[in-house]
């Protein structure tokens, strides 16, 4: 009986991570669909925050308390800010202005990034292979955001939302980068609860009179539904999923999976007609994921040879 779990063990983690990426994948075009049918990307925002932080606080409910001192729950305020006001802020507007293909593009290079912000703030060397990765990623997000700012059709893309979606990804890379000798001191449902908990706080003063001017007569109940799934499967779900995996799998066959996310909302978004996709937009992502691959496979060779020295 041992046997045959250790052998579905993993195949329900590799189902794990792809459903959660699917969803991640399905979020940028079902929340670009309710932002143009009435919910406000502000909202949106909050929405996100606030119905993350009530999932978070009633799954921390059914698991062993984990008790985090008062320095420790001051400092997530700032992970608050980077990781989720930062990050869901710039890339919610940036998704309500640009396609949902650009913007899931955009998302992928998260690991050059992080790589990025920890070489300059950790001083962790970058190899050759990296250096190669980050300059080809970059090139291939100048090209998506330089086709963005030529384009006169708005379904190709908007530079400004691009923009913001890159400025996303660097909130939180510089998050994953600053705090993250806190972040393994705790379980990941801990750690989301305060982080939601804080952003939700931190967005209270400027989104809820928001809220309260908002006409919420023009939101159409596919909107409601939109915004339901963003909160619920994109936001909770997901997470959730993807933490379950990493369990099993190591870090960089969970990024590998990052890749998913793009070819979904494209083909959705293209599917629904909310984008055109362009030879120039097809290189951009050959690049960004070539880019991504050759910093992703650096760091798995240096962790396998860490842990054989290890040994």
């Amino acid at each position: 009986m041992t046997f045959k779990t250790d052998n579905r063990q993993p195949l329900i983690a590799h189902l794990c991570i792809l459903t959660a990426c699917v969803m991640w994948g399905l979020m940028s075009p079902i929340g670009k669909d309710a932002m143009q049918h009435g919910m406000d990307n502000i909202n949106l925002v909050f929405m996100r925050a606030a119905g993350g932080a009530l999932l978070f606080w009633l799954t921390s409910l059914l698991c062993k308390h984990e008790h985090m001192p008062w320095r420790d729950i001051l400092a997530m305020s700032g992970a608050g800010l980077l990781g989720l006001v930062g990050n869901q802020c710039c890339f919610t507007i940036g998704l309500s202005i640009t396609t949902p293909s650009n913007a899931s593009i955009v998302t992928t290079s998260l690991p050059i990034f992080a790589m990025i912000l920890s070489a300059l703030i950790l001083k962790e060397p970058i190899t050759g292979k990296k250096a190669l990765g980050v300059g080809i990623g970059c090139s291939g997000a100048l090209i998506l955001i330089m086709s963005s700012a030529a384009a006169h059709d708005s379904r190709i893309g908007d530079i400004r939302g691009d923009l913001l979606c890159i400025f996303a990804q660097l909130s939180f890379a510089l998050y994953l980068a600053l705090y993250r000798n806190v972040l393994r001191r705790y379980s990941p449902i801990t750690v989301s609860k305060w982080m939601f908990t804080w952003a939700t706080l931190l967005l209270s003063p400027f989104m809820i009179p928001h809220a309260v001017r908002t006409d919420w007569s023009i939101v159409t109940p596919g909107a409601w539904a939109g915004t339901a799934f963003v909160v619920f499967f994109g936001t909770y779900v997901a997470y959730l999923l993807m933490q379950t995996a990493q369990k099993t799998l190591r870090p960089t066959v969970v990024s590998i999976y990052n890749y998913m996310q793009p070819v979904v909302a494209v083909s959705v978004s293209l599917a629904a007609g909310m984008c055109v996709f362009t030879w120039k937009q097809a290189l951009a992502v050959a690049l960004v994921f070539g880019g991504v691959w050759l910093v992703i496979k650096s760091k798995s060779r240096h962790d396998i040879n860490t842990g054989k020295a290890a040994e």
